[in-house]
């Protein structure tokens, strides 16, 4: 059971960048979140690029790299997810970190944890079709979606500046009440999900 403190905030949220690239626009998107975020969230990004290709032939023996990957899901209470598109999919090095996240079979650390998904694109479907994918794969490892609001951001030139600014009044007023409604998922969450024993 959760203690009274783990219900009251701030609330510890684990952000992960499905691009593992150094120009991603989608860790420029991260940027702005956080910089927009209720102060009573509290973020730690998890890196997914130094993880190997996961095989079930680790199963019996992490590498610690992957260990200290899934520790740190473990040690959050929410997981915000900020992925670009590719092919009409999710990067395969977000996918590849979920795989690890979730295994071996009965160690899955991403379920019964408050998740929220958005992600940004130079095409104007801003990653919905990746974004589906993404939510399926939560369905299934049994995470807790905030269906709403939706959030596909067509980023277009100068929108969000190298540092998190968000140039357009309605584009940064939308992100801040997406962060708000998170916040706002979360606490919903820890007061009618138990925590795993």
């Amino acid at each position: 059971m959760a203690t009274v403190n783990e219900l009251q905030p701030p609330y510890r949220v684990g952000y992960i960048v499905g691009s593992i690239s150094t120009g991603s626009i989608n860790r420029r998107l991260s940027k702005a979140l956080l910089k927009l975020a209720p102060e009573e969230l509290v973020f730690t990004e998890i890196g997914i690029a130094d993880l190997p290709l996961y095989s079930r032939d680790y199963d019996g023996d992490f590498p610690e790299v992957a260990r200290d990957f899934k520790a740190t899901i473990a040690a959050q209470q929410a997981l915000l997810f900020v992925t670009p598109e590719y092919n009409r999919s999710v990067p395969g090095a977000l996918k590849n970190a979920i795989d690890w996240a979730s295994r071996p079979y009965g160690e899955n650390v991403i379920a019964r944890k408050a998740t929220a998904v958005i992600g940004a694109s130079p095409g104007p479907i801003g990653t919905a079709v990746a974004q589906q994918q993404l939510r399926s794969m939560l369905s299934f490892l049994q995470a807790p979606q905030m269906n709403a609001p939706e959030a596909y951001i067509h980023l277009t030139p100068g929108l969000i500046e190298d540092d998190g600014t968000v140039t357009n009044e309605s584009t940064e007023a939308f992100l801040r009440g997406f962060m708000v409604s998170f916040f706002e998922y979360i606490e919903r969450v820890l007061t009618v999900v138990p925590a795993p024993r």
